[in-house]
């Protein structure tokens, strides 16, 4: 299994075949995949390890003798990592941990260079150069705001499940898991298993969506049986699931100390008389994923609305952009789960090297892909959440924009748009750049569905000094 990247060979010469961005599910596999067709890549990742935030590991001091207990599916990992350690050995793969990439920028016709950030002094920056270039970026937690989700204790459901994962602590003893979408059973499962009580799991939703296409269920026998296990945690545990109903609010004052839930409507409209109040000492909330493309719209990638509303980019049959020289694969094509991007990584692969992938990963591809469609609209949030908004309820957590800010801007100042609210009330101006706020924002402006992708030059913070100090680096090859 790979190690620390820290003694990973520099890039030098005239640069890579190929530069894959993300070293989760789908970057692994599509890295390991080039350099089985002969490709000579750099796998590129913000972290020191690889994984992504699917196959996150404890940190190292911790001495975690079985993380595979942390995980599914962890055999699939491990069969990647052992190809990339022998592609590392061989020389055809180099592993640049620690590197945010921030810009991708066309070097003439048929090479990319690739813009990274690894650390804050002035000479920590690289640029890599590649003839063409895969985004396997994942993505990130949808969340709708509520009357006190700022308090301390309220995480993200990824955010649960990373505080185990890498830190083996959990957020709390006694955890509502909240939201919409497979992570919620993922998660609760397990914080269970770790020793956290799940009082309750509360879906938005009643999964009837899924009865509507029986014949892509079956199709996926594997997921059925995840979701078997996640059931047979939940019943061993008395975890209750609460469907079709919402946190409405969550109390405390320096930390959670309860929830109120509530019934939701067709509409996601909260059931006035039906509120509950479970007391918790932490909350797990999330509203699905949402594909991180912005290296790609800033390139000028074109991109299609989901079956939720969610904003992916727009590939062909193998996964090529409509950027020439751009693939994508994994959640950046619309979030599926570790197994699709695992499939994409490969497909992807095969096309940048002009190879003709397997029939099979063809047609896993497909059924996996039509699940997550079908997972998609299931899970699509209803436009009647902002009836869990009170007027001083902050939006932008960043900026502390209250959600009465945002309809003064529409109602009162003209704004029509959620880019003109951003400008009127600085709602997405703050670190997070509006990955947290932006499809409360895009909803109360009275856009239907996400907002569109934003196109910003950069697509993480970058110190000004390093934007100063040229295109070299120390894992460059000059400007």
């Amino acid at each position: 299994m790979p190690t620390s990247p820290s003694d990973a060979p520099r890039p030098g010469g005239p640069g890579y075949d190929l530069a894959v961005i993300g070293a989760g599910p789908a970057g692994l596999a599509a890295a390991v995949t080039a350099a089985d067709l002969g490709l000579r890549c750099a796998l590129l990742d913000a972290g020191a390890r690889t994984g992504g935030q699917f196959y996150r590991h404890p940190a190292p001091g911790l001495g975690a003798a079985r993380p595979e207990r942390l995980h599914h599916a962890w055999s699939a990992y491990t069969g990647l990592a052992d190809r990339l350690a022998a592609h590392r050995e061989a020389g055809r793969v180099d592993l640049l941990g620690n590197h945010q990439v921030w810009a991708l920028e066309r070097a003439g016709d048929t090479a990319w260079a690739v813009h990274a950030t690894l650390g804050p002094g002035a000479d920590d920056r690289a640029t890599v150069r590649a003839g063409a270039v895969l985004l396997a970026t994942g993505a990130y937690e949808r969340q709708l705001p509520f009357p006190g989700w700022t308090l301390p204790g309220v995480v993200t459901a990824g955010g649960a499940q990373a505080m185990l994962k890498s830190g083996l602590v959990l957020p709390g003893r006694r955890i509502v898991v909240a939201g919409s979408g497979p992570l919620l059973l993922a998660a609760a499962s397990s914080l269970v298993t770790a020793g956290a009580e799940v009082p309750a799991v509360v879906e938005a939703t009643n999964y009837l969506g899924y009865a509507r296409r029986p014949h892509v269920l079956a199709g996926v026998p594997a997921k059925l049986a995840e979701g078997l296990v996640h059931g047979t945690a939940f019943l061993r545990h008395r975890v209750r699931l609460r469907r079709r109903a919402a946190v409405v609010e969550a109390h405390g004052t320096d930390r959670v100390t309860g929830v109120t839930i509530a019934r939701l409507d067709a509409r996601w409209r909260p059931v006035p008389g039906t509120e509950k109040r479970i007391e918790c000492d932490a909350l797990a909330v999330g509203h699905g994923l949402l594909p991180q493309i912005e290296l790609a719209t800033e390139a000028g990638a074109e991109t299609v609305a989901g079956p939720d509303g969610a904003v992916a980019l727009k590939v062909d049959a193998g996964l090529r952009t409509t950027v020439p020289g751009l693939w994508a694969a994994g959640e950046t094509c619309g979030v599926g789960g570790a197994d699709l991007a695992i499939a994409e990584g490969e497909l992807a692969a095969h096309a940048v090297a002009g190879a003709t992938a397997r029939g099979s990963v063809l047609r896993r591809r497909a059924r996996l892909r039509a699940f997550a469609d079908l997972m998609a609209a299931a899970h699509r949030p209803g436009p009647g959440w902002t009836g869990w908004l009170r007027p001083d309820t902050d939006v932008c957590r960043c900026e502390e924009v209250p959600a009465a800010a945002i309809t003064e801007a529409v109602e009162e100042l003209g704004a029509g748009d959620a880019r003109t609210v951003k400008l009127l009330t600085r709602a997405g101006m703050g670190w997070c750049q509006g990955r947290m706020c932006g499809p409360a924002v895009a909803c109360l402006s009275g856009m239907s569905g996400e907002p569109r992708a934003d196109s910003r030059p950069l697509s993480c913070p970058v110190p000004l000094a390093q934007l100063a100090a040229g295109a070299a680096g120390p894992a460059g090859d000059g400007a």
